[in-house]
């Protein structure tokens, strides 16, 4: 069975460096073209795709690499990129701390369309003239990670957050904004941290609306109108993910992922993953998992 491979820290060389940038073609050089193994990382990834051929695997959900795309994974998503030919654009990568470092609240992070946990993660296409404005973001980026002005990092971080409200603002989803009802925000946070936390146990909408003391069709309408999906279609992909990744990671049988996803019979997992997939778990493990062994 495969073994994940984890990148703790954004430069693995220096623990105090908490933002990086490189161009993707430069990474694809250093790396001689070799596909990289499936992986995840502890912090946060953003690729400035301006042309590119090959296939990005995003929590086993694939997206051909194309022009004009901006990818974002965040901390714990498991990714591959596929190239066919060196793709060329930027690849930025941060942690936490360097959002706590610069001013910028992870709840400013959290309250994006952008950054997805589990679930469809598919790029951001804008058009040519709004490429074109990221993309100078992403230059002025990498000009200043080279250079030794003072307080660059603040400037980073400056340039990072326009960056990122501009992609925001091009995002399909209604995103959620900054004087929108707080009272709202609060419960689309509380039940994304709640999910993350208990749906290993919970899978039920109820549970969730009980504990954020609202009614289960108030919470899928609040849920529905910021990410796009239901409630419950938010926590079956929260569940499926984890299932993906026990499938793919674990030397647990598919009996034993369904036990520890709280599936009582082998074949209600079973059914439940391939209503959501259109496979069994055993298919999708021959089709994700024998090719690469």
């Amino acid at each position: 069975m495969n073994t994940v491979k984890t990148y703790q820290k954004v430069n693995s060389s220096n623990e105090n460096v908490s933002f990086g940038i490189a161009k993707m073609e430069d990474v694809f050089i250093r790396g001689s073209g070799k596909v990289d193994e499936p992986h995840r990382h502890d912090f946060f990834t953003v690729l400035v795709v301006n042309k590119a051929k090959g296939i990005h695997k995003i929590d086993f959900n694939a997206y051909d690499l194309g022009n004009n795309q901006i990818y974002f994974v965040s901390p714990g998503q498991v990714h591959q990129v596929i190239e066919e030919e060196p793709s060329i654009g930027y690849a930025m990568t941060f942690s936490s701390q360097f959002l706590i470092e610069n001013s910028i609240q992870l709840s400013f992070i959290e309250g994006l369309n952008l950054f997805h946990d589990y679930g469809q993660s598919p790029p951001l296409s804008p058009n040519n003239e709004q490429f074109k404005k990221l993309d100078t973001y992403a230059s002025e980026v990498l000009n200043l990670f080279n250079n030794s002005s003072k307080m660059k990092e603040l400037s980073i971080g400056s340039f990072l957050k326009l960056f990122l409200i501009e992609c925001n603002n091009l995002s399909s989803i209604n995103p959620v904004e900054s004087n929108s009802d707080t009272t709202e925000n609060y419960i689309i946070t509380e039940f994304k941290k709640q999910v993350n936390e208990s749906y290993k146990t919970e899978h039920s909408i109820s549970y969730y609306a009980n504990q954020l003391h609202v009614t289960p069709d108030h919470l899928n309408r609040i849920i529905k109108s910021t990410i796009g999906k239901t409630a419950k279609e938010y926590i079956q992909s929260r569940i499926i993910t984890e299932a993906k990744r026990l499938l793919y990671f674990s030397k647990l049988s598919n009996k034993e992922i369904g036990f520890e996803l709280s599936f009582n019979e082998p074949a209600n997992f079973s059914a439940f993953f391939k209503k959501c997939t259109g496979l069994s778990p055993s298919n999708f493990q021959k089709k994700e998992v024998l090719p690469s062994e």
